[in-house]
């Protein structure tokens, strides 16, 4: 059975992420695009990062971490939010799941990009699983004591590529949407750019040099996949009583890309 809505009169996007660089690594041009159609756009990630750093205390690198990120997020035109869960070890409990929820609640999410629940970093993994599992029940009455937000409900939820296209094996990600960034690709690079921070520690840690310009050869490789200069692309999660049709492909058809079967 499909699951096809009426699109909600409210435009709220949440990127839910694990570290404050994800988003604009995986799908900031896609956000910058919601924001171009006036879109709310929101960033959120549960941790602050605070084990990507050589030097300084978790304290001080979560500040330095949480301002690139809130930067970052205000030149997309959006707010930039944080759970503070420890980075690296970021685990599926009560109180990460009560803050997510929480959050959402305040938020009031029509469409969530999250993370994909197969990646190299647990991290990540365990936030797709926080993201999915808050999208669904954070509209319960009971789920939060935060204020319900009228038009609150499931949301249209995707997952965001996995790291090379590939899952916690190797084996490639399989999208259904494909976002065409060509036009957003020098944005989306001011924006990664803000998370000056990290390019010694990837440099050193993930054996990435040039992050920027990893982010943009990979986008461009994800375009030659469709056609274009540079695109994004995501994994829609159609489980039951989330919406099924594929709300990105509409606000962004593209040429000849098809639908493959959702999380």
């Amino acid at each position: 059975m499909t699951n096809t809505r009426k699109h909600s009169e409210r435009r709220v996007a949440l990127a839910f992420m694990a570290h404050p660089d994800d988003a604009e690594m995986t799908c900031a041009g896609t956000l910058i695009r919601l924001a171009d159609l006036g879109w709310s756009i929101h960033i959120a990630t549960v941790t602050a990062g605070d084990c990507g750093a050589l030097s300084g205390t978790p304290e001080e690198v979560s500040n330095v971490r949480i301002l690139e990120g809130t930067k970052a997020a205000e030149l997309a035109g959006g707010k930039f939010h944080c759970l503070k869960e420890p980075d690296g070890r970021t685990v599926y409990d009560r109180q990460a799941l009560q803050k997510s929820i929480d959050l959402f609640r305040d938020i009031a999410p029509t469409l969530v990009i999250t993370m994909p629940m197969s990646d190299y970093h647990a991290d990540h993994e365990i936030t797709g699983q926080l993201g999915r599992a808050a999208s669904f029940v954070y509209a319960a009455p009971n789920a939060s004591k935060q204020p319900l937000i009228p038009g609150s409900g499931v949301p249209y939820l995707y997952y965001c590529d996995g790291h090379g296209g590939r899952d916690r094996i190797g084996q490639p990600v399989e999208p259904t949407t494909r976002v065409d960034i060509t036009g957003q690709l020098d944005q989306k690079t001011e924006m990664l750019a803000c998370h000056v921070s990290q390019r010694e520690w990837l440099k050193h840690h993930n054996g990435i040099d040039e992050y920027l310009s990893a982010m943009r050869n990979y986008g461009a490789e994800r375009g030659r996949e469709c056609g274009v200069a540079a695109a994004e692309v995501f994994v829609q999660h159609r489980g039951h009583a989330y919406p099924t049709d594929d709300l990105l492909s509409e606000l962004f058809p593209m040429s000849g890309q098809t639908s493959q079967p959702g999380a």
